[in-house]
């Protein structure tokens, strides 16, 4: 099992703070649906990929059928989370046309599947802004309720605007203690100039308020 809060510990605030997220992103969604959401970060290591994973699961454990695609095609990191292969993946699907079901891989949590990132291009920006992701897109999204994406940071390359400019929406991950100010700014000017909607940002790394104690569970 993957070493996620919302698999080990789903009694925890940490999950439950998941499962709020979960609500947030579904009400945000009734004016204007969103079935393809990308989450992303504006510098490395602030907590994306982790973020997604256990939005998936929430997502998935709600009964959603759920597809979590690993987008960052630079630095990978989902097939190392969940601790499955690799050989075949998005690029897979990019690459060959005549594939029409893609390469999902299950992981033991109902409603949910995992497309990894495939063996790495040595051009994800060209592969990304390629029209075959319409495509890989249509096909994904008939294969789920809901398709989520870990992209690469915004502020490091331009991959993650050009998959969000096909998306839904965007979903940006900070990190307590280590984002800094100019860098979430830049990230936020960089996705408002792609015309990417932006639903809001998720905080990573946050300390645990002691004097809040929990709902459920909590002794008389």
């Amino acid at each position: 099992m993957p070493k996620l809060i919302t698999l080990q510990d789903p009694t925890s605030p940490a999950a439950e703070a998941f499962r709020t997220l979960r609500t947030n992103i579904l009400f945000s969604a009734l004016d204007k649906p969103i079935k393809t959401l990308l989450v992303t970060s504006p510098a490395p290591d602030e907590g994306k990929s982790s973020t997604v994973a256990n939005l998936a699961v929430t997502m998935a454990q709600a009964g959603h059928v759920t597809i979590l695609v690993d987008g960052d095609l630079r630095r990978p990191t989902q097939h190392t989370l969940w601790e499955i292969p690799n050989e075949r993946g998005l690029t897979s699907m990019m690459l060959d046309s005549t594939l029409s079901k893609p390469p999902l891989q299950k992981v033991g949590i109902d409603n949910l599947s995992i497309l990894t990132s495939g063996p790495l291009p040595p051009n994800p920006a060209d592969l990304l802004s390629a029209h075959r992701m319409d495509d890989v897109l249509q096909l994904l999204a008939g294969e789920a309720e809901y398709v989520l994406f870990d992209a690469p940071p915004v502020l490091a390359v331009t991959d993650t605007a050009l998959l969000a400019s096909k998306l839904d929406a965007l979903l940006l991950v900070i990190k307590a203690g280590s984002t800094r100010r100019d860098q979430a700014q830049r990230a936020k000017e960089v996705l408002q100039r792609a015309n990417i909607r932006v639903i809001g940002v998720a905080l990573s790394n946050a300390p645990r308020d002691s004097n809040m104690t929990p709902y459920y569970g909590a002794k008389k």
